[in-house]
């Protein structure tokens, strides 16, 4: 089950352009909806806040405390500035833990591709995240991808290929790509280069000796 983590907020009666008000204190203004409920505007502290998404991402449960009621959520939406990186805004999604969600699942690819470390390709990545179903308490942080079993340019591995829970359901395309190997200038002119030495050493066949042989 994916590990849930806690947050403390107050209500924020402040909205629109006064939140900055509210980012003074160094309180981040947020808003948790869904699940049939009413919107509830809050704030809560900038520091806890970023130590809380770092860890949980959109994946992860959050308990939002709320005047002693607690809210299951997850992060939907996470406003930042564009120059510093502060937290702006942050919406949260309120969930039912016995209802089915779709969510984006970031990749992760690790170990090395045989086909990379010789130099005969390049990594191509097509997909960042993948979409998934799964009730909240089995969502995963991300997916793994194993790039070492891409040995030659021109392997691939597509969204098929993935192994994972049963408790999982990939949303989408199953043949869309994940990553491949691409072959890298330098050896698809080794290649042509070895083609036209392999064509040149052939013997070659003089069709008029051949011709008069038959005719004997």
């Amino acid at each position: 089950m994916a590990e849930t983590y806690t947050l403390d907020a107050q209500p924020r009666a402040v909205t629109g352009k006064k939140v900055s008000q509210v980012r003074q204190q160094g309180l981040v203004p947020a808003v948790i909806y869904g699940s049939g409920r009413p919107s509830i505007h809050v704030q809560i502290p900038q520091r806890a806040l970023q130590l809380t998404l770092l860890k949980a991402g959109g994946t992860h449960l959050i308990e939002i405390n709320v005047d002693g009621k607690a809210q299951t959520v997850i992060a939907r939406e996470v406003q930042r500035h564009v120059l510093r990186g502060d937290i702006l805004h942050v919406d949260f999604l309120a969930i039912d833990v016995n209802k089915v969600i779709e969510t984006e699942v970031p990749v992760h690819f690790f170990n090395e591709s045989p086909a990379v470390a010789t130099k005969l390709g390049v990594l191509v990545t097509g997909m960042n995240t993948i979409r998934i179903e799964a009730l909240p308490g089995d969502l995963i942080f991300s997916i793994e991808v194993d790039v070492s079993v891409l040995e030659r340019p021109g392997d691939t591995i597509h969204v098929r290929d993935l192994k994972l829970s049963d408790k999982l359901r990939i949303v989408g395309d199953l043949d869309e790509v994940i990553v491949r190997v691409a072959q890298t200038a330098a050896a698809e002119s080794d290649a042509a280069t070895d083609t036209e030495l392999a064509t040149a050493a052939e013997p070659e066949v003089i069709s008029k000796g051949k011709q008069e042989e038959e005719d004997f």
